[in-house]
């Protein structure tokens, strides 16, 4: 039986709209991937947001598996993947017209809604909670995929915690021959993980920012929304997908410093002997040349492209013998929220030594 095969899907991603028509090798691929699914294996396969690992959502022994695979503790719901709107009658119950009020704005796309879940709804799915995690990927090669096998629990194409996948050869890397084939859809647009909107309330809670504007959210469903996951507003009991204190972490521990720190933290790194990899902003550039620097990249002063390639380039300089991933905190304001969130996340518990001189500890 084949297994961790590549699939070539579509080199990169598309506006969503109608399915593109497949040739006779696509459709090949996607029925071997709907095979190995329906046997309760396992399917990576790309969406706008980051590579998702897919089980038969209706599949105890699948749910099973993906827990296992991942990980995954089993009070930690993942999300199910749908490719038509209307399928949410069949998994969620109550009122659901905010509910498609949302989807018809921003589906398909980066957005989960939390729903009471329907009588038939496995708690494997939900954490043990009675609510479940709905959306609809943009992904040309996600909804081909759908149509053909139905509703897939899908997290993110990794070991728990670490770094969320944005291209096959990412997953392929972290997961090995434990996927029964991965889905080659190419570089991930979005880049980071939906927005999740909990419709439990009165109104909307955003648990999880991601790189929907509140503001957009609360004009399509004509309601204030409360910010959930900010410090002042976390007293939801929903657990949710990527909510965890630390997650999305590299092996290399990372650490948020702000600009006006850089300058002097990176002398107090090369007195001290260590080796570290540095994320900056185009202003900073020139202190890659400070002698702790073993490697540092340049991003982009807008939200859109950093988060694109934020997963991307933390796990390029995540390289062994480097003490730290020193990143420069990016901007406040809702349009970091998603970048800084993962970012926080990343570096929870994570601090620099007291740095005076190479006579001090030089190991974190």
């Amino acid at each position: 039986m084949l297994r961790g095969a590549v699939m070539a899907g579509y080199s990169q991603y598309t506006e969503p709209g109608p399915e593109p028509e497949q040739d006779s090798e696509q459709e090949r691929q996607l029925s071997l991937a709907v095979d190995f699914l329906k046997q309760g294996l396992l399917v990576a396969f790309p969406t706008e947001t980051v590579y998702g690992l897919g089980a038969d959502a209706a599949s105890e022994e699948a749910l099973a598996r993906l827990y296992a695979v991942k990980g995954r503790p089993t009070s930690h719901p993942v999300i199910v993947h749908l490719s038509r709107m209307e399928e949410l009658e069949q998994w969620s119950r109550g009122p659901l017209e905010l509910a498609f009020r949302l989807a018809e704005q921003f589906w398909p796309g980066p957005m989960t809604l939390i729903l009471p879940r329907a009588a038939n709804v496995s708690l494997s799915l939900t954490g043990g909670q009675d609510s479940v995690g709905l959306r609809i990927p943009s992904h040309p090669l996600a909804l081909a995929l759908l149509s053909r096998s139905g509703p897939l629990a899908a997290p993110s194409a990794n070991k728990f915690g670490k770094l969320s996948p944005t291209t096959a050869e990412a997953v392929r890397q972290g997961l090995g021959s434990e996927v029964a084939a991965v889905l080659d859809g190419g570089p991930c647009q979005v880049g980071i993980e939906s927005t999740i909107i909990s419709l439990l309330h009165e109104v909307p809670h955003i648990l999880r920012p991601g790189m929907l504007l509140p503001e957009d959210v609360a004009a399509a469903c004509g309601l204030e929304v409360v910010l959930s996951y900010l410090p002042d507003h976390s007293s939801s009991v929903v657990k949710a997908p990527g909510t965890l204190p630390s997650h999305y972490s590299p092996d290399t521990p990372v650490v948020l410093v702000a600009q006006e720190d850089l300058q002097s933290t990176l002398e107090e790194l090369t007195l001290a002997g260590l080796s570290i990899s540095l994320l900056v902003f185009q202003q900073n550039a020139a202190l890659a040349d400070r002698g702790c620097v073993a490697e540092s990249l340049v991003v982009e002063p807008s939200a859109e492209p950093y988060a694109r390639l934020l997963y991307a380039r933390l796990k390029s300089l995540d390289q062994p013998g480097r003490s730290y991933i020193i990143v420069e905190k990016p901007p406040l304001g809702q349009a970091w929220d998603g970048v800084n969130d993962r970012l926080r996340r990343a570096a929870h518990g994570n601090h620099l030594p007291a740095l005076r001189g190479p006579d001090l500890e030089k190991q974190p």
